[in-house]
């Protein structure tokens, strides 16, 4: 302390000086420190915001894959209600067909649909020997294309199906197809739509 008491008196500046770069070096200091904490916090602020983008944007990516990744076959069979129609899609062979790139427009009937048909109609096309016949109800039931309710709202027009022979829809009141009634109307699959009916559609 003498020392520095006797360095003050001979050199009037110095403790100036000291005390200046004492200030100068505690203010860096400070300042680093500082920058550093914000810093810290832009960095914090980032990671939180870019992992509240991800929780929004990943469920809704999956939600997207998951929409777009059932086909005909996929959604009539997760439905629950085609159990009928779909063991008739296996047994004709037509899975990977309606499987394909489509698009195909499907008037659907209902398992409740093919119990208004007459008893033991349902057995009789299953058989190996009745395939032939399977295939042309269950084409007379698909239309190449997408045609969505609002294509044929209030018009009345024919339809040319998958099996050759035209369907007559009439759009004026509701959708009939040949008779049936559309119960449930564009469901939409990656490779069509479905239409659900309450009657199965025979060929002529």
């Amino acid at each position: 302390m003498w020392a520095f008491s006797k360095l003050c008196e001979l050199f009037p500046h110095f403790g100036k000086v000291q005390i200046r770069v004492f200030d100068h070096a505690v203010s860096s200091r400070i300042e680093h420190v500082m920058y550093t904490t914000y810093e810290r916090k832009n960095l914090m602020r980032s990671i939180k915001t870019m992992l509240a983008s991800a929780a929004i944007a990943i469920p809704m990516a999956l939600s997207n894959i998951s929409a777009q990744a059932a086909d005909i076959v996929d959604t009539a069979v997760g439905a629950g209600q085609f159990n009928t129609l779909v063991a008739a899609v296996k047994a004709a062979g037509l899975v990977d067909t309606l499987k394909g790139d489509g698009p195909f427009t499907v008037f659907a009937p209902t398992d409740e649909a093919f119990k208004k048909l007459p008893e033991g109609t349902v057995e009789n096309l299953l058989k190996p020997e009745n395939k032939d016949k399977l295939v042309a109800v269950l084409t007379y039931h698909v239309v190449p294309g997408k045609v969505m309710s609002g294509d044929i709202a209030g018009k009345k027009t024919m339809a040319k199906t998958v099996q050759g022979s035209e369907v007559k829809v009439d759009a004026t009141n509701g959708v009939m197809v040949d008779g049936a009634k559309v119960i449930k109307a564009d469901i939409a699959t990656d490779n069509g739509v479905i239409h659900v009916i309450d009657a199965v559609i025979l060929p002529k």
